[in-house]
């Protein structure tokens, strides 16, 4: 049933963005006069669900949920229509629009996704609100990953300012370190003392290889288990959910971050660890791995039920029009954290971290959650916007390129050209696609 309700969440998402995306490129071309031959709702090779026509366009659904598309007459597109591109062009086709006619036209799915986005992060707030925790509110400090102790910092520690700025939200911290080059941190420390942590410029790929991300997180009384993957060390040493772990090694656990210590710093050790599982005490081992995925983890979602400063955590409301600054403010801190994270593909680690349709789904709650889901959607639609305008072949940033070159140089690109590039765009998206979805199934199995 979980599965059922990701996937509905999903396929809903992605629908509600596939219809606004392609109605970005179908409005303009209608306003320019150029005809619109098909809008369908996911690709329908070979034959349609659905399909009516009204005026000059075949509206459908198809039954390939990999997206949808718009087939504008007369433009080099997946279609590959060299019949018709064979023929003088006509009044009402794309190719016999001028240059910049045809860049709004490619420009206008993008632009609604990234709108869209931010209209959504504006209604989310403006409806729902906020929960935040202010760093000057917290009286445990925080949970920091034992990988930066080498670096000055502890669990306990309290981050006040980062370059010179002060933190208004705890939540923002793991993002403005990795992402947003924040690498001068202000301490308070444990026993009430403040200390300068520089961070080396280094620092988001040393965390993101060792796997030490969030490296900060609000503290946490006890370990608890929310879920375990198939194929961890977890799930292979035969947790279940609600165990709550209570020593490992002999070591009382007391906070999240005591046994997150012992258990990276021990990676291709057994560890001896008591489970409390509904009134009785259970001893497990298990060998922490030294490599891949769940390097130096057990594998298991922990559920944060006993934050110490819950009550330090406030719910803020916003006006509208402070709603409006909020949703342009996340969604440019959005789009450029999701550009920052891209140098990570560059890494091995990275590569093999690269997720389909099974990553996408899991970003949405296994119960059905509005908020969540629109949040979900606000990224997902924003992400769409970046990668669509990306300058690859088949994508809309790829058609972006030629037309710009046009409009520069005042020569169109040789029809051919534009035929073999989209060859060339649509076999690297397909490679990518199946890779993807590849690294998914993979890590189903064997991870």
């Amino acid at each position: 049933m979980d599965f059922l309700i990701k996937a509905a969440q999903l396929i809903l998402s992605l629908s509600i963005l596939v219809i606004l995306h392609e109605l970005g490129h179908y409005i303009p071309a209608k306003l320019f006069k150029t005809r619109v031959e098909k809008f369908y709702l996911f690709f329908d090779p070979w034959f349609s669900i659905f399909k009516k026509k009204i005026g000059d366009t075949e509206w459908g659904i198809g039954w390939l949920p990999l997206g949808g598309y718009v087939k504008i007459a007369g433009m080099v597109d997946e279609s590959m229509d060299k019949e018709q591109l064979a023929l003088p062009p006509q009044p009402w086709e794309f190719r016999s629009k001028p240059a910049w006619q045809r860049l709004i036209i490619m420009i206008g799915g993008v632009t609604v996704n990234l709108i869209l986005g931010i209209l959504i992060y504006i209604l989310v707030v403006f409806s729902y609100g906020e929960d935040k925790l202010a760093p000057q509110d917290l009286k445990a400090g925080l949970s920091v990953h034992p990988y930066l102790k080498k670096y000055g910092l502890e669990s306990g520690d309290n981050v006040l300012k980062i370059n010179n700025v002060k933190l208004e939200d705890i939540n923002e911290l793991n993002s403005e370190v990795i992402l947003r080059d924040g690498r001068k941190l202000e301490l308070k420390k444990a026993d009430g003392s403040t200390k300068i942590v520089k961070l080396p410029e280094n620092i988001d790929y040393e965390l993101f290889e060792k796997g030490a991300f969030p490296a900060f997180t609000p503290r946490v009384l006890g370990v608890e288990i929310g879920q375990i993957p198939a194929n961890t060390p977890a799930s292979k040493a035969g947790l279940k959910v609600g165990d709550k772990i209570i020593t490992i090694n002999s070591n009382e656990i007391v906070y999240y971050d005591d046994f997150s210590e012992v258990v990276f710093n021990s990676k291709g050790e057994n560890v001896a660890f008591q489970v409390l599982r509904k009134g009785d005490t259970l001893d497990k081992k298990l060998t922490i791995p030294s490599t891949g995925k769940y390097e130096g983890k057990f594998g298991f979602t922990s559920v944060s039920k006993n934050i110490i400063d819950e009550k330090a955590i406030k719910h803020q409301e916003y006006s509208f029009g402070e709603s409006i600054s909020y949703g342009f403010k996340k969604g440019s801190n959005t789009l450029g954290d999701y550009a920052s994270q891209l140098k990570f593909l560059f890494t091995k680690k990275g590569a093999s971290s690269i997720g389909g349709f099974g990553s996408i789904g899991k970003m949405f709650p296994s119960t059905w959650d509005w908020e969540k889901f629109w949040l979900n959607t606000a990224f997902i639609s924003i992400v769409l916007a970046f990668m669509n305008i990306l300058p690859i072949p088949a994508l809309d940033g790829g058609h972006v390129v030629f037309l710009l070159y046009e409009i520069i140089t005042g020569k169109e690109a040789p029809q051919k050209v534009l035929e073999y590039a989209q060859y060339v765009g649509f076999i690297l998206l397909l490679g990518l696609l199946l890779y993807a979805n590849g690294n998914d199934i993979y890590g189903a199995i064997f991870r």
